[in-house]
């Protein structure tokens, strides 16, 4: 597999770059890097132009077969309407890498919510995020059995996963981005937000109708969004207020987010979720190795 790294948001330390791209190529793949990602214009990986050149560069190139984001941050927003993406390469990163997933994901082509340069660089060799994207990458499935939180809500939901992060994914809603489908199983993480911020994003989606029509929702990892006393309930008790009319299930504590233990999992893909008293199971095929095939 040939993979490009590139730096379509926030400016990075440059050494965990190559750092990243040595791990990969010790897993067996070719690794290039776009000729903008490591430019700096403020605190972004380059100008606009040259972070959409770089992305556009690597969805054309015939020898590309997977996009490593080196890092999120913010500056997506500012391109995104002029990426051209391409079914065949596969999309990894997280983060402000929401937008391209959603992008993905109004053209019905799989992307790989995963750990990104920094992590790859840094974490052991033996980490679970690390091991689990060698093996998805290898062409495995995705296949994950966890604790169940007592938070979450029980049942079993099938459908295709869409999301990421959610104040970008918020930032998404009324624009040609906006990804909410029929069949939909909405992932949500975030960092740093107060919960009355939390509050009003998931307020907005549940008064514009999205929420309802969801087969269910994963709750990833809320990074440094601690439990605000003014508001009389806890952050994750926000979250169950905002979809209490609906009976469909709710999964919460999934290990993905900004978190060293941030699992990999397939974005625009069918997706299936067994959450019971004691264990959770969440299943997904590899469509990448699919796409590929066709």
């Amino acid at each position: 597999m040939h993979i490009r790294i590139v730096s379509p948001s926030a400016t990075m330390d440059h050494s965990l770059i190559d750092k990243a791209a040595d791990v990969l190529k010790s897993w067996g793949h070719e690794v290039s890097l776009g000729k903008n990602c490591k430019c700096r214009y403020g605190g972004a990986a380059g100008t606009p132009e040259e972070r959409l050149q770089d992305l556009n560069e690597a969805y054309a190139d015939p020898i590309v077969d997977a996009i490593l984001c080196s890092r999120g941050g913010y500056g997506l927003a500012q391109i995104i309407d002029n990426v051209i993406v391409n079914k065949h390469k596969l999309l990894m990163g997280f983060s402000d890498i929401t937008c391209l997933h959603c992008l993905c994901g109004v053209n019905n082509i799989p992307s790989l919510h995963s750990i990104m340069a920094k992590h790859i660089a840094t974490l052991p060799s033996d980490s679970e995020p690390l091991l689990s994207l060698k093996s998805i990458l290898d062409g495995n499935d995705v296949h994950y059995n966890l604790n169940t939180s007592p938070y979450s809500r029980l049942g079993e939901m099938s459908g295709v996963l869409r999301g990421g992060n959610l104040s970008v994914f918020y930032g998404l809603q009324g624009t040609p981005y906006q990804v909410i489908k029929e069949n939909t199983i909405l992932f949500i993480e975030d960092i740093s937000e107060p919960q009355y911020h939390i509050d009003r994003m998931l307020q907005n989606l549940r008064m514009s109708g999205l929420l309802e029509s969801l087969k269910g929702i994963i709750v990833g990892q809320f990074a440094d969004c601690e439990d605000d006393p003014r508001l009389c309930c806890t952050l994750k008790e926000t979250i169950l207020r905002a979809v209490e009319p609906y009976d469909y299930p709710v999964l919460f504590d999934f290990p993905a987010g900004h978190v060293d233990y941030n699992l990999p999992v397939f974005m625009n893909t069918m997706t299936h979720v067994a959450i019971e008293n004691e264990t959770t199971s969440l299943l997904q095929w590899n469509p990448f190795i699919v796409t590929q095939d066709r």
